[in-house]
C-alpha cells in the first residue's frame, strides 16, 4: 500500500472569509464547492500541487461531533514548499505578495537547515509556513 497525498481539511468559522483569504491573498483557485451555490459548507482550493479543504463547523458536527466542538485554529500548522518558476520568482516574491493581506507570524528569514521561510496566520488562526530550499 502507498499513501499518495495529504490534504489539510480545515474547520473554519466563516467559509466565505476563509475562501477569500486562500483565493485572493494566497492565490489558490476554487476547484469545487458543496453545494454548487452559496451558502457553502465545503470548498476545495488548489494552487499548484497543494490542496486545501475548508469545512464549516456546523457541517462537521453532523459526522464528527467531537471534532466540531474543538477550538478552531489553535496550534494546527501547515508547511508548504515553494519552487521558483522560470522567471526567478520564489519565496521572496510570494512574501511580498501575501504580507499585505495576511498576519505575518514569522518574518522571512534563512534557517540554519538550508531553508528560507516565513509564516502567516489565516483568518481562523491556522499557521502556514512557506519554505524554499536555499542550500
Amino acid at each position: 500500500m502507498n499513501l499518495t497525498d495529504v490534504t489539510p481539511n480545515l474547520v473554519v468559522a466563516d467559509i466565505d472569509r476563509s475562501t477569500a483569504f486562500y483565493r485572493d491573498v494566497l492565490g489558490f483557485t476554487v476547484i469545487t464547492t458543496v453545494p454548487e451555490a452559496a451558502p457553502f459548507v465545503f470548498v476545495w482550493l488548489q494552487r499548484g500541487g497543494v490542496n486545501v479543504f475548508l469545512n464549516v463547523q456546523h457541517a462537521v458536527a453532523h459526522d464528527m461531533p467531537a471534532l466540531a466542538s474543538r477550538p478552531i485554529g489553535g496550534t494546527a500548522t501547515m508547511f508548504m514548499t515553494v519552487e521558483p518558476g522560470a522567471s526567478g520568482d520564489g519565496i521572496d516574491a510570494l512574501f511580498a505578495q501575501v504580507e499585505k493581506g495576511a498576519r505575518v507570524v514569522m518574518p522571512i528569514k534563512d534557517q540554519f537547515y538550508g531553508m528560507r521561510e516565513f509564516g502567516i496566520e489565516d483568518p481562523d488562526g491556522y499557521v502556514i509556513v512557506f519554505a524554499q530550499r536555499i542550500a
